[in-house]
C-alpha cells in the first residue's frame, strides 16, 4: 500500500475508539495466539515489521500506531502512559481479541506493563523489548532528563535530527534504520510541528511521572524481557552510569514470572537489529 511518499508493505486498517480517536493498525497472519505490538517513542507500527514477517506464519500479528503517531489521529489528548494503556485495552475489546500476548518496545513496554496493571485480564503473556520503566528517576533527575530532551531536540521533525535519534538506537549498521527515518519524516511533516513537539514532551513526561517499577511485582503473567547489551539509551548514561544489564536484572527481579535475555552486540532497537534472535525467543516463549 502506498500512502503519500510512504510505501507500506501491509494494508492499513482503522478502528475508531469511544473518544473519537481513529486508530491505524496492521493485521497480518493467522493463529490461535495474537501478538499485539506496541511501538516506542516517536516511531510507528512498522518498527515491528521484521517481527511480523518472522512470526506471521504462526501467529496473528497486530501492530498499532498509538494516537499522535503514524497514521492514527492527532488530537487534544493527554498522551500520558495511562492514556496509551487505556487505548490498548479498548482496542483489544473493540476487536474482540483473545489469547493476547502484549509486546512493547521501550515506551511501548511501559505502556504494556501499565495496561496489565490496570486490567490484568487483557493479555495472557507479556513481551518486553528494552522496556522503559525499569530505570527509575529522582525528582531532580526527571527535571534534568526533560530539559535535556528539549534542549537537544532529539525528536525534531528535521530529518537529520530524527536520523541521529534513530541511529543511536542501533549498535551495528545504524543506517539499517534509514527506511524508518524516511517514513517517519514523511508522516511527521504532514502535521504541524507544534502538535508533534507537544506529543513528544507529553510522552517523555508520562514515562517519568508514571513509574511502574514499584508495581512490577503485581504482574503475574509470564513475561519475556529482552535488552541489547549495548543499549545506548537505557540507562541514561549521564544520570545512571551503570550497565544495561544491571537495570534489566533489577526490573526482572521484581516480577514473579519473568525471564531475561541479554542480546550481545545489540542496541536499543533490538527487535529490528537482531530480529532473528528476538523472534526465536518470542516463539519459544509463546509456545
Amino acid at each position: 500500500m502506498t500512502t503519500g511518499a510512504i510505501n507500506y508493505p501491509y494494508t492499513i486498517h482503522n478502528t475508531r475508539l469511544s473518544n473519537g480517536c481513529n486508530i491505524a493498525y496492521v493485521d497480518e497472519g493467522k493463529g490461535d495466539k495474537t501478538l499485539l505490538f506496541i511501538h516506542g517513542l516517536a516511531t510507528y507500527a512498522l518498527s515491528w515489521k521484521k517481527n511480523i514477517e518472522g512470526l506471521k506464519k504462526q501467529y496473528r500479528c497486530i501492530a498499532i500506531d498509538l494516537p499522535g503517531n503514524g497514521f492514527s489521529d492527532r488530537g487534544d489528548y493527554s498522551y500520558s502512559i495511562s492514556f496509551f494503556a487505556a487505548t490498548v485495552i479498548e482496542f483489544i475489546h473493540k476487536l474482540g481479541l483473545t489469547n493476547v500476548i502484549l509486546a512493547g518496545h521501550s515506551m511501548g513496554g511501559q505502556i504494556a506493563i501499565t495496561a496489565l496493571l490496570n486490567e490484568p485480564g487483557c493479555a495472557e503473556k507479556l513481551v518486553l523489548c528494552a522496556p522503559a520503566g525499569f530505570e527509575t528517576f529522582s525528582p531532580v533527575e526527571k527535571d534534568i532528563y526533560q530539559r535535556a530532551i528539549q534542549f537537544f531536540d532529539l525528536f525534531s521533525t528535521e530529518e537529520n535530527s530524527l536520523r541521529k535519534a534513530i541511529q543511536s538506537s542501533f549498535y551495528h549498521s545504524p543506517t539499517q534504520g534509514d527506511d524508518m527515518v524516511h517514513d517517519l519524516t514523511g508522516i511527521m511533516q504532514a502535521y504541524p510541528i507544534k502538535v508533534y513537539r507537544a506529543m513528544i514532551d507529553a510522552c517523555v513526561a508520562g514515562m517519568l511521572n508514571e513509574p511502574v517499577f514499584d508495581r512490577l511485582h503485581l504482574i503475574k503473567q509470564p513475561t519475556l524481557v529482552m535488552y541489547g547489551e549495548r543499549d545506548a539509551l537505557i540507562p541514561n548514561k549521564l544520570l545512571h552510569p551503570v550497565s544495561t544489564r544491571k537495570i534489566a536484572e533489577a526490573g526482572v527481579a521484581q516480577m514473579p514470572d519473568a525471564t531475561l535475555h541479554m542480546i550481545p552486540q545489540c542496541g536499543h532497537f533490538l527487535q529490528w537489529e537482531k530480529a532473528d534472535v528476538a523472534n526465536s525467543y518470542i516463539k519459544d516463549f509463546v509456545n
